[in-house]
């Protein structure tokens, strides 16, 4: 036999036994208006597709993927952030990838993985097939193709915009990491605990290795909460660094503005007008969506375990973004801060109302260890994995 072919089958025999115990497992099942879909593709990543067609949608329509982070299942993800919703209000279909127990045992997206990040493998390619057969199927517009998720699934929209840039308009990475990150669980757990600050070239060179794509790049939006003591604040800026870097404006100041309760956001504009880079700042917010939960306008979704009552809507700010928002306002007024006026940060912030009760992702890791330095985090949060001896 074929050794190349060999290890192939190898792989694919464990993602078989993989799917099959979390089947067993009682893997999540779609919640409320999701359906699952079986027959898209090879699956190599052995990931679930649930996905929301709303009535009466027309021919040509966005397609809108969401991934969730980990401990959770699209069902409560979509029902969270409102995402089924606001594609009834928008006129787009929705897709929400699921991982499985077999494949991680804490439900996350395996953003560190080489073989479930690279392009054509793993994890990243079921998430394409699950794309491409819902733009073919469904008659969507392949050029209005948007992802988002959090924490893992944040880093791993980071994945999926860098190994398949060509595929998607606009995304958005809510409490996540660049990629390139990492390439092992020890380093994720680094990455999460303070990245590196590198240079903004150095990032961009991490996506432009990831496929033969040169151009045009999606556009970018990063959230992050303060006070998140899971992936660490300072991940925002890696993200944004390394997507400036490709679109050509690293060394381009940002437009600066602040809205209610300290949320500061950057924007950075193309050569036509239009914002390529955006980085959202929730002061006091923890590790999660910022949400405006509620049914009327400007809202959308419930509040619950990440998903986090902030009085603002990322979900409807993140269809604005790309072009999709049809259903009332997503942001409060801003105040646009003059070049050389006191940073955001400078201003004051109010105390971590909205902190969530546990985190998605790894283990829960708490400011303290945070201050003893990466190496007591990853120490620590290998061995609640059960990775490493205690």
């Amino acid at each position: 036999m074929d050794s190349k072919l060999g290890l192939a089958a190898l792989v694919r025999l464990q993602r078989l036994r993989r799917h099959a115990a979390g089947q067993a497992a009682g893997a999540p099942s779609g919640d409320g208006r999701l359906v699952e879909v079986t027959d898209f593709g090879s699956n190599p990543g052995a990931l679930r597709m649930l996905a929301y067609r709303p009535a009466g949608l027309r021919r040509g329509a966005p397609l809108v993927v969401a991934l969730h982070g980990c401990t959770q299942a699209a069902g409560g993800y979509d029902r969270g952030c409102g995402w089924s919703d606001m594609a009834d209000r928008a006129g787009f279909a929705l897709l929400m990838p699921e991982q499985q127990r077999g494949n991680n045992g804490h439900l996350c997206f395996n953003w560190f993985e080489p073989g479930d990040t690279a392009r054509d493998m793993g994890e990243a390619l079921s998430i394409r097939q699950m794309i491409g057969h819902m733009v073919e199927r469904d008659g969507l517009d392949p050029a209005r193709v948007f992802i988002s998720g959090l924490s893992a699934g944040g880093a791993m929209t980071s994945v999926m915009l860098a190994t398949y840039p060509e595929l998607f308009a606009g995304g958005a990475v809510l409490a996540g990491l660049p990629h390139g990150a990492a390439r092992s669980v020890a380093e994720a757990f680094s990455a999460m605990g303070r990245p590196a600050a590198l240079p903004a070239s150095t990032r961009g060179e991490a996506v432009r290795a990831a496929s033969g794509h040169r151009g045009p790049w999606p556009r970018v939006a990063v959230w992050q909460g303060d006070a998140d003591t899971t992936v660490h604040p300072g991940n925002a800026e890696e993200i944004a660094k390394q997507w400036l870097s490709l679109h050509g404006l690293a060394n381009a100041a940002p437009e600066e503005t602040v809205g209610a309760a300290g949320h500061a956001q950057q924007v950075w504009r193309g050569a036509d007008g239009g914002v390529r880079v955006a980085v959202h700042r929730i002061p006091g917010m923890a590790h999660g969506v910022p949400l405006n939960p509620g049914r009327t306008e400007g809202r959308c979704g419930v509040a619950g375990p990440y998903l986090l009552d902030v009085g603002l809507s990322s979900t409807h700010a993140m269809l604005e973004f790309w072009g999709l928002e049809t259903a009332g306002a997503a942001l409060p007024e801003m105040e646009v801060i003059p070049p050389g006026a006191a940073a955001a940060s400078d201003r004051a912030r109010p105390e971590a109302p909205h902190a969530a009760s546990g985190r998605p992702g790894f283990p829960p890791m708490d400011q303290g260890l945070l201050s003893h330095g990466p190496g007591a985090v990853i120490a620590k949060a290998l061995r609640a994995a059960g990775l490493m001896g205690r």
